[in-house]
């Protein structure tokens, strides 16, 4: 089995987890296909390049190689950066949690190395995650985003002014500091932030919501995953340089007065993988703690 690793260094148990899980890999006949900034972290770590191989190795890089799986080692913004890689590939991805809240991942740094046997054990769930792409302009390319798209801006704190259509017709004028258009996986993220609904994952529906709207009018809209929308900056506008287009939160492009940004449902999910039998709702409890009082601690 080939499985690919995608993964933040800034992580301090980092280095433990890639030796561990090096270690672990020929044991369970894996080939673990490192990204490049991985193989650089691990390449002074004992053990770390047993069974292992970085980009441009014998078994290629994470674009080339063959891969069975990826796996993501770091917070959820690491998995939704290498959740656009496995989309590509048309591969699962399954996250171990390095950081505080990993919402999005399946298992904790200790259980790394389980959780790795348990994939060769089959012993995972696959759950499809709606994505979306955009795309600015007549000209520009389509972009995935898993979580969200949002259009925002920089510089002087002022309102923008953003038209939406769905399908061809006026949802309306909004304005305030910017829009998101979230998919349920992404309902939990920023759009939860700006008062939006939770989507529970496998609700086939988008959620547009704005951020600081100038009016108590404006609430969250609940729209069908199908829904071809179309978004544009009206004027006033601000100085070109301050309209951005963000993808994820990673992704970003300036967006010109007035240019078009269309958002229509991926034409496939994103694979994402479970090795535990966590639910959504236990995850809201223990990690955005959702409800009242009895699941927490001290």
């Amino acid at each position: 089995m080939n499985v690919g690793l995608v993964g933040n260094r800034r992580y301090a148990a980092m280095d433990e987890v890639l030796a561990a899980l090096a270690a672990e890999a020929p044991n369970l006949g894996v080939r673990l296909v490192l990204e490049s900034k991985l193989a650089a972290a691990g390449a002074g770590t004992s053990g770390t390049t047993s069974g292992a191989v970085g980009e441009g190795g014998a078994a290629g890089g994470l674009d080339t190689a063959p891969l069975d799986v990826l796996i993501s080692l770091g917070g959820d913004g690491t998995l939704l950066r290498g959740a656009r890689l496995a989309w590509q590939r048309g591969i699962p991805i399954l996250g171990v949690n390095l950081g505080r809240v990993g919402f999005l991942a399946a298992a904790g740094p200790g259980a790394a190395v389980e959780t790795l046997r348990r994939v060769v054990r089959g012993e995972y769930t696959i759950e499809p995650r709606l994505a979306l792409t955009a795309r600015v302009g007549e000209g520009g390319g389509d972009c995935l985003a898993v979580n969200d798209v949002v259009i925002h801006k920089g510089g002087i704190a002022r309102i923008i002014r953003i038209s939406v259509a769905a399908d061809g017709q006026e949802v309306g004028v909004y304005s305030g500091d910017g829009i998101i258009v979230a998919t349920p996986t992404g309902s939990t993220a920023y759009s939860m932030s700006a008062g939006g609904p939770i989507v529970v994952p496998g609700v086939d529906a988008l959620v547009i919501t704005a951020i600081c709207p100038h009016t108590l009018a404006v609430r969250p809209l609940v729209v069908s995953a199908n829904a071809a929308l179309s978004l544009s900056v009206l004027d006033p506008v601000p100085a070109p340089e301050e309209l951005l287009v963000s993808i994820d939160g990673q992704v970003a492009a300036r967006l010109l007065p007035r240019q078009e940004v269309a958002v229509v449902r991926a034409s496939r999910p994103v694979l994402l993988a479970r090795a535990d039998a966590e639910s959504f709702y236990v995850r809201l409890r223990q990690k955005l703690q959702w409800g009242d009082l009895t699941d927490r601690q001290g």
